[in-house]
């Protein structure tokens, strides 16, 4: 079995025969035992499901460097509880970024049409030092650095037909000018062919250079699907031999390209993009949608292959956000606590989109949950409570079940994520056997305020509209 390329035939026979109770549960331990034993024989970029900070949810494309130190240094300091990737958000390479067109955002290219840094807004990386400082000064903190790229071949770099470094090849026999992401007009694809290749390589190449650890893609995991280019800049990050992680960063993926984009990827986007709300407004979608996507999802999530539920939207999306003007975020306190809590719960990777200098106390209480935050990078299997076990008056609630494998007579712990996505609270009362487990007595404890149920064959939780609680299970 390779590493990245989840076992989703075997976990989808599991997951069928558990709900017609034609296996046990220890059949679906074994799965997740026998698949990490599997991942461990080889090399993992992404052995849990990275977590860290972007700066494009509260600067957009306009973030500098010392308000990008600033909010990294707020990051080390919260490091113990999983947050390692600090990503430079897109439009780091604009020497414009508040322009309306590509002409007027000025990309900034080396002589072979690559894109690099704005020596004014990171002074760093003058003198053609690129961002190699701010990578070294990152790692010097004990994180990972992580940039966000438009994939492509700049038009600018097209026009000029620079040539691509080390080669004889020039941008032209690389662009593929038909692909045009809708987002950004400022790129071409880039073909198929070995001029293609050779450019993602010498871009991957002088990234490597820098010390980045995480490569964010826009585009071509769903508006531009392109499989071809994620293979390319999968192939041009092994060839730097620096282990660098492939993320997807646009949304949705479907489920149906997922073979694929595994080959490449070791995270993508399932879910739109999304707002800083409860339901879809304009045209973002909100965090309620993501709980019809994310069930399609759940066979797919496994070491190098994590299957993402979106950007954390709590806190303070500004000085000057990706999405809309600043503010403090349109979730209230329970819905910033259900976004996290599923992500969690599913295995989703955690990026926070908040301005990190400007946290509020709730917002740093929940990124410092450390028995929630330890569940999402311990999880070895997660998946959805099928709603029919709930019985009628429920509609509106969602369970999830997951596993953490450990040593103990018992061999793994049992999570379980309760989620009101109605309007009104509801209390729940059902038993641990119709969630799942046996006919045993269980106790649980909410690991957002330590406090602990009975033991009991049942389990009655009281949730407010929008909201959740998450149960490790005694």
């Amino acid at each position: 079995m390779e590493s990245g390329t989840a076992p989703a035939a075997l976990w989808r026979l599991l997951y069928d025969g558990a709900m017609n109770r034609s296996f046990s549960y220890a059949a679906v331990v074994l799965a997740s035992l026998l698949f990490a034993a599997s991942a461990a024989q080889a090399q993992v970029k992404a052995p849990t499901p990275p977590m860290g900070w972007s700066s494009f949810g509260a600067y957009g494309l306009a973030i500098d460097e010392q308000q990008f130190r600033a909010n990294i240094t707020v990051m080390a300091g919260v490091q113990q509880f999983g947050w390692k990737y600090a990503i430079l958000g897109d439009g780091w390479y604009m020497g414009n970024p508040a322009g309306h067109s590509r002409a007027e955002q000025k990309y900034l290219l080396t002589i072979n049409g690559i894109p690099v840094p704005d020596p004014v807004r990171f002074p760093s990386s003058a003198n053609g030092a690129g961002l190699r400082a701010l990578g070294n000064w990152i790692h010097q903190q004990g994180l990972r650095f992580g940039i966000q790229i438009a994939p492509g071949i700049p038009r600018d770099a097209v026009t000029a037909n620079r040539q691509i470094a080390g080669t004889s090849f020039h941008a032209a026999d690389a662009a593929d000018t038909t692909a045009v992401c809708p987002g950004n007009d400022g790129v071409f694809g880039v073909a198929d062919n070995p001029a293609g290749q050779a450019y993602y390589d010498s871009v991957l190449r002088l990234y490597a250079s820098w010390g980045v650890d995480m490569v964010r893609a826009n585009c071509i995991g769903a508006e531009r699907y392109s499989p071809s280019e994620q293979k390319q800049i999968a192939h041009a990050i092994q060839s730097t031999g620096r282990p660098m992680v492939l993320s997807l960063s646009s949304g949705p993926a479907l489920p149906e390209h997922a073979a694929e984009i595994q080959e490449s990827a070791q995270t993508w986007q399932v879910t739109p993009i999304r707002g800083d709300s409860w339901d879809a407004q304009g045209g973002d979608t909100g965090i309620k949608q993501a709980f019809d996507v994310l069930p399609r999802w759940f066979t797919y999530s496994n070491p190098d292959a994590w299957p993402d539920a979106g950007m954390l939207t709590g806190g303070y999306p500004g000085s000057n956000p990706g999405n809309g003007k600043p503010r403090q975020s349109g979730l209230t306190a329970e819905e910033q606590r259900t976004e996290l809590a599923f992500s969690a719960i599913v295995r989703s990777p955690l990026i926070l989109g908040a301005n990190l200098t400007r946290l509020d106390d709730a917002t740093r209480a929940q990124i410092t949950n450390q028995d929630l935050l330890f569940m999402n990078q311990s999880l070895t299997y997660s998946r959805p409570v099928v709603s029919s076990v709930l019985g009628p008056g429920f509609e509106n609630v969602r369970v999830w079940q997951a596993t953490q494998n450990k040593p103990g007579a018992r061999g793994y712990t049992e999570y379980f994520g309760f989620f009101n996505l109605g309007e009104q609270t509801v209390t729940l009362r059902t038993t641990w056997q119709q969630l799942g487990l046996d006919n045993n007595k269980h106790s649980g404890v909410n690991l957002w305020d330590d406090s602990e149920t009975k033991p009991g064959k049942d389990i009655s939780v009281t949730l407010p509209a929008h909201g959740s609680a998450v149960f490790k299970v005694n």
